[in-house]
């Protein structure tokens, strides 16, 4: 399977597969488990889930890492995708990091969906 390589891309795929409900049906899961106070209505629009999940992932870089990191772990993020982030503004990294959480609970969904 090749991963999206944008967050078009990834929605695209998603839509095409009936995939999106299930796709934040996973990470609410995920956010869940890593105790952030966020969920996402399954009717949420996708710039409204980047956006918003964008904005949360910020605030915890800036004022919660511990529970940025959490997340990155329930969400198994890979650490050597997030090394590779050569961004220094938090602005900038959030919005890295929030494709590579989107990508990897897409990975998630489409194997669960395949297999």
């Amino acid at each position: 399977m090749a991963l999206p390589a944008t967050f078009n891309e990834l929605i695209v795929k998603a839509e095409e597969l009936n995939l999106y409900k299930k796709l934040i049906v996973q990470l609410n899961k995920d956010l869940l488990y890593a105790n952030i106070d966020l969920e996402f209505d399954k009717e949420t629009l996708p710039t409204s889930l980047k956006l918003v999940l964008q904005e949360t992932i910020q605030y915890l870089i800036e004022n919660k890492f511990s529970d940025y990191l959490n997340l990155l772990y329930q969400v198994d993020v890979s650490e050597l995708k997030i090394r590779q982030i050569e961004e220094t503004n938090t602005q900038k990294i959030s919005e890295a990091v929030t494709f590579l959480i989107l990508q990897r609970e897409w990975q998630k969904v489409w194997f669960r969906n395949v297999y």
